[in-house]
């Protein structure tokens, strides 16, 4: 089965969210703000994606963080800030088969199917 990761008031979740049912595509909904991530989830994507595409550096989670924590630089620092702050993650990210997607385009879609 399917995981998507995600925030429920996310725009591109809530149009992943719409594409899976709508095609019966069986998924469970994992709310990152509300039911938490681990550190252990984030070294199992970081293990297939680079750190710079799984952190959001764009987002207002990221510009609201102090210089000193934006200046961290090791993976264990970086991990326990999206442990903390859930919307740092680039999202949504599908897991399935323990192979992931980040983020929400046509080509995500199709291959999900």
């Amino acid at each position: 089965m399917l995981t998507l990761y995600g925030i429920k008031n996310c725009d591109k979740c809530r149009a992943a969210r719409k594409a899976l049912s709508a095609k019966d595509i069986a998924h469970k909904f994992h709310d990152m703000r509300t039911d938490g991530l681990s550190a252990g989830d984030i070294k199992r994507w970081l293990a297939q994606v680079d750190m710079d595409i799984l952190l959001n550096r764009r987002g207002t989670t990221w510009r609201n963080l102090s210089d000193k924590d934006k200046a961290q630089t090791t993976a264990a620092a970086l991990i326990a800030l999206m442990v903390a702050h859930p919307t740092l993650i680039k999202r949504p990210i599908c897991e399935r088969a323990q192979k992931i997607t980040v983020g929400w385009t046509k080509e995500i879609e199709a291959s999900l199917t």
